[in-house]
């Protein structure tokens, strides 16, 4: 692993040029080439294709109007078919109709009906929950009668942010591990943050600890070297990759795992935006200090994480799992009133559970909600949501990021920024760096951390994991991180989000193209 790490370190974008991945790239320009220039060529054969793909656009313009989708989805896909009429249906088609497109969704509804319906909660926690805070009762029910997450009381929560306060306990937990160790992150790469976790793995292994990672193709594309699954396995880690990237134009590779789970012998689990990379604990330097959210549990919930890392990786393996070996009949951690309810979001399942978490939040604050959003993407549902909360007298704050790794995404964030502080929203943006959390904390009594962003990917597109918090010391603490972070940064006016009229265009324009990006 050593040489590995110095073949991705020391002769880095060499490497990267002339490996397997980059070829991949090559081939795909090589087909998208291959088929604009039959389109372009003035052969009988190009203009009787022309003419067909048209009536295709034609006929899936008439499709989108009458599918039943988000309002930014048909309006951008109008748009674009209108603007490329030869390649815009051609282009919807490649989105939808996906290679096992059909195989894929009805095997992950058929595991989650499984074991949820199998290792449901006790029912005594959700009634007791339901009772305690009335006022949230529609999410709990939502959440647990319907999505399928149960509630739980008596766990242990300690929130943990930035990145490196998330390694140090971690890394603390791992060492400590009996049974198994379940890694599931959307990054993985190599470097400080990445050898520490590896070598305490190597010798858990050596122990008779199982120990299994999943990782997501194109989140890890240019961080881990293509000998890493080898590796893995040479130490007896089970290692298993989440849609595998393949040179075919085709954008099955759209729906990507931006999980980001740990658990220990199903009695500890971590999730939140923070993935295995040195940025992540500021190890290096990649967009200034690098601010992010993870949150610890210990106790009943962790079933919960540990029924999701089971479900992807019998997606990814094709394997069948008894559940029942990995989970532990977790004794309460605490008794102070505090509730925890983990949740999972599937792209396959037409249930956006991400978003409705969110909403419900939003909807349901009377006093304030404090936000920690890297991307603020989002459609005019949730525009509304944040718009009728400030209105109604809510002090609604989100904080931002100032540097950006994604310029055209962050620009599109900014364009949001007029409408919601004409409503009564405080915006600021995090002027010593990158902030990666993806946090919602309301009134001292609910709060969510977890891996979903406020953008279309996340909401609609990836597989994400997040945990709802009821009543405990994480809401004060992730309040008070929230205040500490808003000291450095920059709050945001209207004089500050008025731009000339081509920057005002432009940001219409990506704000259109918004549920592609």
């Amino acid at each position: 692993m050593e040489n590995v790490d110095k073949k991705l370190h020391g002769k880095k974008w060499l490497w990267l040029f002339f490996q397997k991945r980059a070829l991949f790239v090559y081939l795909i320009l090589l087909q998208a080439g291959f088929l604009f220039y039959i389109i372009i060529s003035q052969s009988t054969f190009s203009r009787t294709l022309h003419h067909i793909l048209v009536g295709t656009s034609f006929l899936v313009a008439l499709h989108i109007v009458s599918r039943k989708m988000k309002g930014g989805f048909k309006l951008t896909w109008i748009f674009l078919i209108l603007s490329f009429p030869v390649f815009g249906g051609m282009l919807y088609l490649l989105f939808r109709l996906q290679i096992g497109g059909s195989r894929f969704p009805k095997r992950m509804i058929q595991n989650h009906q499984k074991t949820c319906g199998d290792y449901l909660n006790d029912k005594s926690d959700y009634e007791k929950a339901v009772k305690s805070f009335h006022e949230y009762s529609s999410q709990i029910s939502y959440l647990q009668n319907f999505a399928g997450f149960p509630i739980y009381e008596n766990c242990y929560e300690k929130y943990l942010s930035p990145g490196e306060k998330k390694l140090e306990a971690l890394l603390s937990e791992l060492e400590k591990a009996e049974k198994y160790i379940f890694l599931e992150y959307f990054i993985i790469g190599t470097g400080v943050m990445w050898s520490q976790i590896f070598a305490v793995l190597k010798k858990k292994a050596a122990q008779g600890v199982t120990v299994r990672i999943i990782y997501d193709d194109i989140g890890c594309f240019s961080r881990l070297p293509k000998e890493i699954y080898q590796c893995l396995n040479k130490y007896g880690i089970e290692c298993s990759v989440f849609n595998p990237f393949i040179p075919i134009l085709t954008v099955t590779q759209n729906n990507r795992d931006h999980r980001k789970i740990a658990v220990i012998d199903g009695k500890v689990a971590f999730t939140g935006g923070i993935n295995i990379g040195d940025e992540y604990i500021n190890a290096t330097d990649r967009f200034g200090h690098w601010k992010d959210a993870s949150i610890m549990i210990k106790g009943p919930a962790v079933s919960s994480f540990v029924i999701m890392f089971l479900q992807m990786w019998e997606l990814c393996t094709g394997t069948t799992e008894d559940y029942t070996r990995y989970l532990s009949k977790n004794e309460g951690q605490s008794s102070g009133g505090s509730f925890i309810q983990p949740y999972g979001d599937s792209p396959l399942d037409n249930e956006n559970v991400g978003e409705h978490v969110y909403l419900q939040i939003i909807n349901n604050a009377k006093n304030y909600l404090y936000i920690y959003t890297p991307y603020l993407i989002v459609d005019d549902s949730l525009i509304s949501a944040l718009a009728l909360t400030a209105k109604s007298g809510v002090d609604v704050r989100i904080i931002t990021p100032f540097r950006y790794d994604k310029k055209l995404v962050h620009m599109t964030t900014r364009s949001y920024y007029r409408e919601l502080i004409m409503a009564g929203v405080k915006i600021f943006e995090y002027s010593k760096g990158f902030l990666h959390a993806k946090a919602f904390v309301s009134d001292d009594k609910i709060a969510t951390v977890g891996t979903g962003n406020l953008d279309f990917r996340s909401l609609y597109l990836h597989f994400e994991c997040g945990t709802c918090i009821y009543n405990s010391p994480v809401i004060r603490d992730l309040k008070n991180d929230f205040l500490e972070t808003q000291k450095v940064c920059k709050k945001i006016t209207l004089k500050d989000c008025t731009p000339n009229l081509a920057a005002r265009l432009f940001q219409d324009i990506l704000r259109l193209l918004a549920p592609l990006m």
